[in-house]
């Protein structure tokens, strides 16, 4: 049996995808995403959401949002 595939998954890194409709909206949190590399992520954010015209879409990885009320 190939695992290579599950190796390569434990690599990839989650990334948060945000996004807006308007220019005047807020950005909200529309999903996430799971790459290897900050450029695939990109690809993949806009692949995989584009069932609206976006005015702006952002990603950020997961380990760099910062929790203002912890989980207990």
């Amino acid at each position: 049996m190939n695992t290579n595939h599950l190796t390569d998954a434990a690599m990839d890194e989650v990334y948060e995808v945000f996004a807006k409709v308007k220019p005047e909206d807020t950005l909200r949190h529309i999903g996430n995403v799971s790459a290897p590399s900050v450029e695939l992520a990109r690809v993949y954010a806009f692949a995989t959401f584009q069932e609206f015209t976006w005015s702006e879409m952002m990603i950020a990885p997961r380990r760099a949002i910062v929790s203002v009320i912890p989980i207990v």
